[in-house]
């Protein structure tokens, strides 16, 4: 036991700054749709799903921006606005009839440069590794904690901000019990989001413990103007009971349309159902059915809405962030009490040192 609490000790101090930065973006995140209504105006207005308001808007982006629209997230009852993401990286957001109402850097943004900030450490791929990393790690921490904790379980107790910062015991205490208040939701959000990031490896261990159907590969279409309003009218009649979520241009010459959909018990925001259309003419090439994959893949879906609190509404929402706050003061309690422990050790031994041999 001795050596687990000093690897979760250093474990702990070495991981606190990353899970101080993760815990505290990842909450803020959660008030990103909040944000955006804020700062946005026509963010507070409703967009309609049909297939022919929503097409519209895309044609009307691609007018705007021609050659230049990658995807489009569409708006919701509740979020007026379009998401809109730029080949070029630049993301923007569209009124409800696809006027362009602003481009920009995805870090030129409060929310933007929080995203960046949390999925990839402003730091490209390799940030995200180092992320999901910590975030696996994280969740070694929680359990290394309940282990260390358990035989000392009667000193467990309801207060979770240290009466004084400047001694030990009480950093230590108050570590000891926000990590077994918040133990499950944190578990959560460090397993998903070490998930997420490493999602190929994760998608293959969750299909080889739950075997089943897996999602096929995009077709190879014709060349050609989609006509979106069109296409998604052929998508919508694929899946009646759908909701339309984002749209796509072909990622290359050959390569179809995309448009993800929700079916209703899907957890993920945009749905993982995916239409496949050809170009030229809007046919339908393919489809993905995600209330028909495999459980495997299934539960691999559902870790983003767990992560991200896009699911169990505001009930949710608030564990979510109150995880990622409780997350944030675990990393920020632990460091304190170790370095506390470590710079009061060293006066000592220089003590020791010092004390001339008889």
């Amino acid at each position: 036991m001795g050596f687990l609490r000093t690897l979760h000790a250093w474990a702990g101090a070495i991981l606190a700054l990353l899970l101080v930065v993760l815990g505290l973006s990842g909450s803020l995140l959660v008030l990103r749709d909040p944000w955006v209504k804020l700062t946005t105006p026509e963010a507070r207005a409703s967009a309609v799903a049909s297939p022919q308001a929503l097409g519209a808007a895309v044609q009307a982006l691609e007018m705007q921006a021609p050659g230049e629209v990658r995807n489009v997230v569409f708006g919701r009852p509740d979020l007026g606005v379009h998401r809109v993401y730029f080949k070029d990286k630049d993301q923007g957001y569209a009124a409800v009839d696809g006027r362009l109402i602003r481009r920009f850097e995805p870090t030129r943004t409060a929310d933007g440069w929080l995203f960046e900030l949390h999925h990839y450490l402003l730091a490209g791929e390799t940030g995200m590794k180092v992320g999901g990393a910590a975030g696996l790690a994280g969740a070694v921490l929680v359990l290394t904690g309940v282990i260390v904790w358990a035989p000392t379980w009667r000193t467990f107790g309801a207060r979770v901000w240290p009466r004084t910062m400047t001694r030990r015991a009480d950093l230590v205490g108050s570590h000891r019990n926000l990590g077994m208040i918040t133990a499950v939701p944190v578990l959560v959000l460090c397993l998903t989001g070490g998930a997420i990031v490493f999602s190929e490896t994760t998608q293959k261990l969750m299909i080889a413990a739950v075997p089943g159907p897996k999602a096929p590969k995009p077709p190879k279409a014709e060349e050609g103007e989609v006509n979106w309003m069109r296409a998604l009218s052929a998508a919508q009649a694929a899946f009646p009971d759908a909701t339309l979520r984002m749209a796509a241009a072909p990622t290359k010459p050959g390569a179809p349309a995309s448009i993800r959909m929700k079916q209703p018990g899907e957890w993920h925001p945009n749905g993982r159902t995916v239409v496949w259309i050809d170009p030229s003419d809007e046919r339908v090439l393919g489809v993905v059915d995600a209330m028909k994959l495999g459980g495997g893949v299934r539960a691999y879906n559902a870790f983003y809405p767990l992560h991200a609190a896009k699911v169990g509404g505001l009930a949710y929402e608030a564990v979510v962030f109150l995880g990622g706050l409780a997350l944030a003061g675990l990393g920020g309690f632990g460091l304190w009490s170790f370095l506390l422990k470590q710079t009061r050790r060293r006066p000592a031994r220089t003590r020791i040192a010092a004390q001339p041999a008889e």
